[in-house]
């Protein structure tokens, strides 16, 4: 008897460690400091107040750099940086790259605590649309890691919104790769509705090519509504201190984006040709803009040798620069409009662009998303490669034929459990591991043993 009891016993041990299950991801509950923003008509909500990103561009180490200022390897960085954010009275950072195989738990609930919101790039150098090739980066690969970074990052309220690129059309002889950077705004939206995560807006960051700046942002909201983005943003470096409303032409790019069915606001700006002293922030939150624009992000926060950062980051920490003192103070004096401030409460589409000499796109079409890519919709992406990955520029797998109208909505959603569980068994497979087995067994072989010797 005393045999058996030691045979089931050692079963039972045995059977506990066999059956171990894997790590689950963790649900992070809501920060009542940065509840998940909307969009109503053309302008951000958080609540039923209208929100208006005060931020900048942060990514130390500039964009030659692979690093991840957010992950939790890197949280020393983040949380001294985070210091400065609050110092500055900002709302909002922008992050060009992240490493989608890292954690970022601490970082990002740090932000959070801050009240402080991330609108998020997914693109990296290795993973990106290239706009020598587009049809050809435009693939399954590029797709994978793409949606693994929002996988990455969705379970946050911090994150404002996703970007799916950044100046890839920056001239008038690279405008066909709006097609595909179009494309990719879709598939992110319909890779987040269906896997079941909030909506959360989904967006192009487009250069100010005055030659074809409307047609690009009519563009991106022309069409069905599983093709159009969810707002326009772009980077703007056409006011130059001393200057003014007029003189900068940023009233006549109010008048012309009146009436434009998405929120706008600013993902760059900050001219340094002459000594730079944040004038125009007095005008962006002023009436005369809140009606069209939505706010906008300084670049930079940090000085990579370009001239642009607000701080010099070194060993032994930040030091502040000058302009870091000038855009805090323009910050300070100009607070937000309270109520609306004018903004639209419906949204409009635009009608789509027709082909000229500066726009070289022929019609409203847009490449299917490739076969391999679009089985994530129900799947998951699987685990993202991070840095390490080889990239997707010429990997494979492209688009085989021109989209329906309508194709990319959500037909389907997976609940949040099924969400989390697929996709972290998706797409990368990993050899089994057997460890829990061996130990098992041998904690019945040393049990059997001791029995024999009773």
């Amino acid at each position: 008897m005393k045999t058996s009891r030691v045979i089931f016993a050692s079963l039972a041990v045995a059977s506990m460690v066999i059956a171990t299950p894997s790590p689950v991801q963790q649900l992070h509950p809501r920060n009542s400091q940065t509840p998940a923003i909307t969009i109503t008509g053309n302008a951000f909500y958080q609540g039923t107040t209208r929100f208006y990103i005060q931020g900048l561009d942060y990514q130390p180490g500039g964009s030659s750099t692979l690093y991840d200022p957010l992950a939790d390897s890197n949280s020393n960085g983040c949380e001294r940086d985070i210091a400065e954010f609050v110092k500055l009275g900002i709302n909002t950072i922008r992050v060009y790259m992240v490493d989608n195989s890292a954690g970022h738990d601490t970082c990002m609930n740090a932000l959070a605590t801050a009240g402080i919101y991330l609108v998020l790039d997914v693109n990296t150098p290795k993973y990106s649309i290239n706009r020598d090739d587009p049809a050809a980066s435009y693939n399954a690969e590029y797709l994978q890691n793409v949606f693994a970074t929002i996988d990455a990052f969705a379970k946050y309220t911090n994150v404002l919104a996703f970007l799916s690129g950044n100046e890839v059309i920056n001239d008038d002889t690279t405008t066909d790769c709006a097609p595909y950077v179009k494309a990719t705004t879709r598939d992110m939206k319909q890779y987040i509705g269906s896997r079941g995560y909030r909506s959360i807006p989904a967006g192009y960051s487009a250069a100010d090519v005055a030659d074809n700046r409307m047609q690009m942002a009519h563009y991106m909201n022309c069409g069905t509504s599983d093709e159009r983005s969810d707002f326009f943003c772009f980077n703007d470096y056409s006011w130059c201190d001393p200057s003014s409303f007029t003189t900068s032409g940023w009233d006549q790019k109010v008048k012309n984006f009146t009436g434009y069915g998405q929120p706008i606001f600013l993902s760059e700006y900050g001219c340094i040709t002459n000594t730079r002293t944040w004038q125009e922030v007095a005008a962006l939150y002023n009436s005369e803009m809140t009606n069209v624009y939505s706010g906008g992000l300084a670049y930079e926060y940090s000085e990579e040798g370009n001239g642009y950062g607000m701080v010099k980051i070194n060993s032994n920490g930040v030091t502040e620069l000058a302009n870091f003192n000038d855009f805090k103070q323009q910050l300070a004096n100009n607070p937000v409009p309270s109520g609306s401030g004018g903004a639209s409460s419906t949204q409009a589409t635009s009608p789509c662009p027709t082909a000229d000499a500066n726009w070289n796109v022929t019609n409203d079409a847009l490449p299917a998303i490739p076969n391999a890519a679009a089985a994530f919709m129900s799947s998951g992406a699987g685990q993202g490669l991070g840095f390490s990955g080889p990239g997707s520029q010429n990997a494979g797998g492209t688009s085989t034929g021109t989209a329906t109208p309508g194709s990319g909505s959500v037909t389907a959603v997976v609940s949040a459990a099924a969400s989390s569980s697929k996709s972290a068994a998706t797409s990368i497979q990993r050899p089994a591991d057997f460890t829990p087995l061996y130990i098992g067994l041998f904690v019945i072989a040393c049990s059997l043993f001791g029995a024999t010797l009773l």
